[in-house]
């Protein structure tokens, strides 16, 4: 287990928490969003030194949010896609000069929905450059890009069921998971508003897909967790059945998250309070063939991979990671966000 964790109170739930991509040195700031107050908030942070020269995360702007914020996406250097359980969907931009602030950039209102007039929680969105696919609750998918206004496309009866993740696995192809466990794939070239594939996530129990990761250089490669804390692992090439299935966390999965740089690394979080690393760099080494993942056919034995916990269970869920080179951010119900570094990449 690390010892190095940093926690710092901040007296607001987070939901999410993200790195800002930086320019040629390593990560300075990050953002986080929060949730179940009356007015929530994006903040925006910097490290300082306090008086035992340590570095500490200060707050140096906030965005107020009505509703709570569900998820938010880096999309360049200073602007990120940020979405809110009222069905609204905004590109924010990070401004330095004269004084750091956040500035909304393009907005699309309600762009979730029930009928005209009543919010649905938009639950996920996923970003490829500057197109950026959001689903919700309404069973919903919208196309949007950064540079327009109005939505590319809009699928609006998706699916029959709450919508809980997506993620880009190219520029012109989707996956979605809901409420009951249904993974879609969709092509984006197709003019039908139907699936291009159905498979589920597991055949044995009926439970919800709450986070989907792809492996950054083999995106076929797919990674998603359930509700009821397990793992699943496809290979999209060759069938819709899973390479692997690992009842891992006791609760469920709320984010996944592969290293970009060694993606052998892999990170999940939980909301019975877990952080775990998975790591299987001694299996890679010895794989000379690069152009399979198959040490994610181990993630199904707990044996061959190397599974450390980053930190004591908390109390309370972990609701979101992030990483940059070997520092770990994570953000937690029990108000406070935490600092891992020096992770054993």
């Amino acid at each position: 287990m690390t010892e190095n964790v940093q926690g710092t109170f901040v007296s607001e739930k987070i939901s999410k928490i993200r790195w800002r991509h930086e320019q040629f040195s390593d990560a300075k700031h990050f953002v986080t969003g929060s949730w179940d107050d009356a007015v929530n908030k994006i903040s925006y942070w910097t490290f300082q030194k306090n008086d035992e020269d340590e570095l500490y995360p200060v707050n140096i702007s906030a965005y107020p949010v009505i509703g709570d914020v569900t998820e938010m996406k880096f999309i360049s250097y200073d602007h990120f896609v940020a979405s809110s359980s009222l069905g609204t969907v905004k590109v924010l931009k990070l401004q330095d000069n004269p004084y750091p602030d956040i500035k909304e950039e393009s907005t699309w209102d309600l762009i979730h929905r029930f009928n005209q007039k009543e919010p649905a929680s938009c639950t996920a969105l996923s970003t490829f450059e500057q197109d950026i696919v959001t689903v919700g609750e309404d069973g919903r998918i919208n196309l949007l890009t950064a540079q327009q206004n109005n939505p590319v496309r809009t699928i609006d009866e998706a699916d029959s069921c709450s919508l809980h993740c997506v993620d880009f696995l190219r520029h012109s192809e989707i996956l979605t998971g809901n409420i009951r466990g249904h993974m879609k794939v969709w092509d984006l070239r197709s003019e039908q508003d139907t699936p291009a594939t159905t498979i589920m996530l597991s055949e044995q129990s009926k439970t919800e897909a709450t986070s989907i990761a792809h492996h950054p250089t083999q995106k076929h490669i797919v990674v998603a967790g359930g509700g009821d804390g397990s793992l699943t692992v496809w290979d999209l090439r060759y069938n819709t059945y899973p390479i692997s299935q690992l009842s891992a966390h006791c609760k469920s999965v709320s984010e996944i998250l592969f290293h970009n740089d060694q993606p052998e690394n892999l990170f999940t979080c939980s909301i019975s309070g877990e952080l775990w690393h998975w790591n299987n760099t001694q299996h890679s080494k010895l794989n000379l063939d690069t152009t399979d993942s198959h040490w994610l056919n181990n993630i199904g034995n707990k044996g061959k991979l190397h599974v450390n916990s980053l930190c004591t269970p908390m109390h309370k869920p972990i609701n979101s990671i992030d990483i940059n080179k070997n520092t770990v951010l994570f953000g937690c119900d029990n108000e406070a966000i935490y600092i891992i570094r020096n992770i054993n990449i």
